[in-house]
């Protein structure tokens, strides 16, 4: 005799009531440690602080005119900067590139008025001459395989005698002469040396470049596949070519990069000035990589944002600025500067450790 057995209705159990474990790969970490990751946040705290220093420390700082000023000086910092850091999120740095600017604006002002040519001629030269400095020096870091400390430090040397004797040899001056009264001047400084009338305050118009090209930075390396190569030959440059990244390509298009910040800063001092000094620009570079480091990017590289920078370029003008306004002598505001390098610093080790804290 067989028997059929009958199948019962099927019992579930119900999924224990409480809190979902997870561990430390799936965890969402706290927002604050979300935030700290971000390595512009520890800069913008720091540049706040200064901010609200000065503004009790100076109180000619709380003038519009004051804060105008205060920004022009971080304007002409932080063009440069700007480049500087993607340089730097890319594994390298440019020692080069203070004496790249004046060198920049020495060629524009010498071609333009010795050979009696229009302004925006030298103009457009020395924007080829500077983008061929950056391509000489990504050229020279891939071909030999040194590091960019050495092959930047070489054309720093270079630049720097190049600019003082070619300078005295055309002109027989330390300083180019002036290109004021030349066709195409007053087109070139509206461009790059302007300034305009915001409720009675005349602000600069590098003012506006600035923004205009931390935005556009920024937006290139959160949103581009050039930006995602950035931060690849930055934190691994082997692994990102075996994963098809042009390091070749994204290397020396990072020192031209600086080679187009170079020439527009020079742009703005010669037309500014309407001559150049041949002997500036040295130790501009260590401000530039300052106000990077200032900004959160990392010399190891890999690291780093473009908003950064702004704020680092912002807190070096507010010091500069704020040490005449207090009143205080002027000859500390160096000190003042290696005080907030080495704050930086230990702030973004800092924020590493806390961010990756599990």
């Amino acid at each position: 005799m067989s028997m059929t057995p009958h199948a019962g209705p099927a019992v579930t159990t119900p999924p224990a009531s409480g809190p979902k474990e997870t561990d430390g790969r799936t965890a969402r970490r706290p927002l604050a440690l979300r935030l700290l990751a971000r390595p512009e946040v520890g800069v913008f705290l720091g540049a706040v602080a200064v901010w609200v220093f000065f503004l009790f420390a100076a109180p000619p700082v709380r003038d519009g005119s004051s804060m105008a000023n205060i920004l022009y000086q971080s304007s002409t910092i932080g063009i440069m900067a700007l480049p500087v850091a993607l340089l730097m999120i890319g594994g390298e740095f440019d020692l080069s590139a203070g004496v790249a600017v004046i060198s920049s604006a020495l060629t524009a002002a010498m071609l333009s008025y010795q050979l009696t040519l229009n302004v925006w001629t030298g103009v457009i030269l020395a924007l080829v001459f500077s983008l061929g400095v950056g391509l000489f020096n990504g050229w020279m870091l891939i071909r030999t395989g040194l590091p960019s400390f050495l092959v930047t430090l070489g054309t720093f040397l270079i630049l720097q005698g190049v600019n003082l004797a070619v300078t005295k040899l055309v002109t027989g001056n330390v300083a180019t002469d002036d290109i004021s009264d030349m066709d195409g001047f007053s087109q070139a400084r509206s461009v790059f040396a302007s300034s305009f009338d915001v409720g009675g305050v005349q602000v600069k118009i590098t003012i506006v470049w600035w923004l205009v090209f931390a935005a556009l930075a920024t937006w290139v390396l959160l949103r581009t596949r050039y930006g995602n190569w950035i931060f690849a030959v930055g934190g691994d440059r082997e692994s990102a070519r075996a994963v098809g990244v042009p390091v070749t390509f994204t290397k020396i298009s990072l020192f031209m990069l600086v080679g187009f910040g170079a020439w527009f800063v020079g742009m703005h001092q010669l037309f500014s000035f309407n001559t150049v000094q041949s002997g500036e620009g040295v130790g501009q570079e260590l401000i530039y990589i300052a106000a990077a480091v200032i900004g959160g990017c990392l010399l190891t590289g890999g690291y780093g944002s473009a908003i950064g920078p702004v704020f680092g370029a912002f807190m070096f003008g507010m010091v500069q600025q704020g040490i005449v306004y207090a009143g205080w002598n002027p000859d500390w505001f160096k000190a003042f500067l290696g005080v907030m390098l080495l704050g930086a610093v230990l702030i973004n080790l800092w924020v590493q450790r806390t961010a990756t804290r599990r």
